[in-house]
């Protein structure tokens, strides 16, 4: 099993910047791709980004271009630094995984606000 913890969500203002990082601990050797998904108050949970463990990358369309998703797996460790922040992208970010057997394991997630 894997458990993922999340952590550097906040308050900040449009235009601001926050980095998110997420540490995996348990069977990580068995851990796929890694990725963050983001849930906005009365919407359902959405991609933003994926990473391969050899850090092939994929993102929404809405993350291109102010989103970066990245690893390190010496610390088992996935990052989204989220620059030119908006409103709309006030949700809740969670950490996500897959692993060599097919599971996939979530983060209790971090709040992320940003005010106009």
């Amino acid at each position: 099993q894997v458990q993922l913890v999340e952590s550097g969500g906040g308050l900040v203002q449009a235009g601001g910047s926050l980095r998110l990082s997420c540490v995996a601990t348990g069977s990580t050797f068995t851990i796929t791709h890694m990725g963050w998904y983001y849930q906005a108050p009365g919407k359902q949970r959405e991609l933003v980004a994926t990473i391969t463990r050899g850090g092939t990358t994929n993102y929404a369309d809405s993350a291109k271009g102010r989103f970066t998703i990245s690893r390190d797996n010496a610390k088992n460790t996935v990052y989204l630094q989220m620059d030119s922040l908006q409103p709309e992208d006030t949700a809740v970010y969670t950490c996500n995984t897959g692993t060599v057997f097919g599971r996939t394991y979530w983060g209790q997630g971090t709040q992320v606000t940003v005010s106009s």
